[in-house]
C-alpha cells in the first residue's frame, strides 16, 4: 500500500509539473490583464481574433507545416526502406549506420547553421531546400531508431522469408506484408519528428531569418510585442500537435485491428 501511495504521489507531482506552465500559458492568452491577482482579472478572445486575423501569422504557420512535413516525409520515404535493406540484407553495417546516425546529436544547431551557411551561400541554392535537408539529418536519429526497433520486433526477417516462399516479391512483401506491421513504430517516428521540427528555431533563424518567416520566428517576433499573443500561438502549437497525436493514435489502433 505504502508503495503504491507513494507511486501515485510521484505520477501527481509529475503531471502537476508539466501541466502548471501548460495552463498558466492557457490563462494568459485568454486574460485581458494579469498583473496583481492570482487569476487572470478578466477573460476575452481578443488575442486570438487578433492573431488569426494577422495574415502573417497563417503565412508562417503553413510555411512551418510544410517545412516540417515536408522534411518528414521525405526521411520517411528515404530512410524506412533504406533501414529495412540494411537490417535484412546488410547487417554487417548496421553498426556502422548506426553510429554514423547517431553523431548527429554530436552536432549542436548552431554550428550546423553556420557551417552550411559558409558552405551554400554563395553556391545559388535556395537556403530553404538547404534547410530541409539539414532538417533531414536532424530527424534521423529519432526515425532510425523507431524503424528499427519495429522490424526487430516484427522478426522482418521470417515474414519477408514466408512472403517470398508465398511467391510474393521483394517489394510486394516490403509494402504490403513488412509496413503494415511497422506502421505504429513509423507513426510514432514520425510525430515525434515532426513535433521536433515544428518547434524547432535555431536552425531556420540563420539559415532564412526574416526572408522567409516561419511560426517560430514569428512567436519570437511577438515575444517582445505582446505575451498574450505569444501565449495564443504556444497554446495553438500544443492544440494542433495534440490533434495530431490523436489522429495518429486513432490510425495505429485501427491498422493493429485490421493486420
Amino acid at each position: 500500500m505504502k508503495k503504491s501511495f507513494y507511486h501515485y504521489i510521484t505520477i501527481g507531482i509529475v503531471v502537476l509539473y508539466l501541466l502548471i506552465p501548460l495552463l498558466g500559458t492557457f490563462l494568459y492568452s485568454f486574460a485581458t490583464s494579469w498583473h496583481k491577482t492570482i487569476l487572470p482579472e478578466g477573460l476575452t478572445l481578443k488575442w486570438y481574433i487578433e492573431l488569426f486575423g494577422d495574415i502573417r501569422f497563417l503565412e508562417s504557420l503553413g510555411r512551418s507545416l510544410i517545412l516540417s512535413l515536408g522534411a518528414t516525409i521525405l526521411t520517411l520515404v528515404i530512410m524506412v526502406p533504406a533501414i529495412f535493406s540494411i537490417i535484412l540484407y546488410a547487417p554487417k553495417l548496421e553498426k556502422i549506420v548506426q553510429s554514423l546516425v547517431v553523431m548527429t546529436f554530436a552536432m549542436p544547431g548552431i554550428i550546423l547553421a553556420v557551417g552550411l551557411i559558409r558552405a551554400y551561400s554563395t553556391s545559388g541554392v535556395s537556403m530553404v531546400l538547404i534547410t530541409i535537408g539539414a532538417y533531414f539529418v536532424g530527424i534521423l536519429p529519432y526515425m532510425y531508431q523507431g524503424t528499427r526497433n519495429s522490424l526487430r520486433n516484427i522478426n522482418a526477417e521470417v515474414l519477408m522469408e514466408a512472403a517470398e516462399i508465398l511467391g510474393a516479391s521483394r517489394y510486394t512483401a516490403f509494402v504490403k506484408v513488412i509496413v503494415p506491421n511497422i506502421i505504429s513504430g513509423i507513426l510514432v517516428s514520425s510525430l515525434l519528428s515532426f513535433s521536433i521540427l515544428f518547434g524547432e528555431f535555431v536552425l531556420i533563424n540563420l539559415l532564412v531569418g526574416g526572408h522567409f518567416v516561419t511560426v517560430q520566428i514569428y512567436l519570437y517576433q511577438k515575444l517582445s510585442q505582446s505575451g498574450h499573443i505569444a501565449s495564443a500561438i504556444v497554446v495553438c502549437y500544443f492544440i494542433l500537435i495534440s490533434i495530431l497525436s490523436a489522429i495518429m493514435i486513432k490510425m495505429t489502433r485501427q491498422k493493429k485491428e485490421t493486420v
